[in-house]
């Protein structure tokens, strides 16, 4: 698991660690690391952008964003190019998976303005390894939602920056950014690369002291 430095309670998985979400064999042995509940909350992810409180462990419904204020709960979701952002705040934490279709939604702002709403303020953001602007091409279609973030792939069609777009919705808040891509790493899954089923989680709690 990735730990982003100065962070209280966030982590990213990598294909090794395994689908703690859906996998409870993977899910016990990433507790154990992190030292964390092996009873996590967790969502029905279906490139919206609902945001819903979690109070108490298991499924949460269909929403791609959550946010805790109880201690030692565990948020995750998972993604394989999707981009995960973790939300940490004095006595609060949250979890968003953010596809294209998300992000042009808002999901990241939603969560913030749910956040808000409940009383809490941010004041950090990780955002986990998801597919660059170096390989996720897209049609028009995507792109013309993102204006001053799409790029060219490497091989020299249109693609979007959706890290570089949800950063940007960050600006106010320290925030950490992995460097990694999920297509180009041999470490992490990739539908783009291999239409995988696989995935790997990033998981958001709350410390318990």
């Amino acid at each position: 698991m990735i730990r982003p430095p100065g962070f209280h309670g966030a982590a990213f998985g990598t294909a090794r660690d395994g689908n703690g979400r859906d996998d409870p064999a993977a899910r016990r042995t990433i507790s154990a690391g992190l030292g964390i509940s092996t009873e996590w909350a967790f969502l029905s992810q279906v490139h919206g952008d609902r945001v819903v409180a979690a109070m108490a462990p298991g499924p949460l419904g269909e929403a791609d964003g959550a946010f805790t204020t109880v201690a030692g709960l565990p948020l995750t979701v998972a993604t394989a190019d999707c981009v995960p952002v973790i939300l940490e705040g004095a006595g609060v934490a949250a979890v968003v998976h953010a596809g294209w279709r998300g992000a042009a939604a808002g999901v990241l702002l939603r969560a913030r303005d749910a956040i808000s709403a409940a009383g809490y303020s941010l004041t950090r953001a990780a955002i986990g390894a998801a597919i660059g602007p170096c390989c996720y091409e897209v049609g028009d279609e995507v792109a013309d939602h993102f204006p001053g973030f799409t790029a060219r792939t490497t091989w020299g069609t249109r693609s979007v920056d959706l890290p570089g777009y949800l950063a940007a919705q960050l600006a106010d808040l320290t925030v950490w950014r992995s460097d990694v891509c999920t297509f180009t790493a041999g470490t992490l899954h990739s539908w783009r690369r291999d239409q995988t089923p696989h995935r790997q989680v990033a998981v958001a709690w709350l410390p318990t002291d």
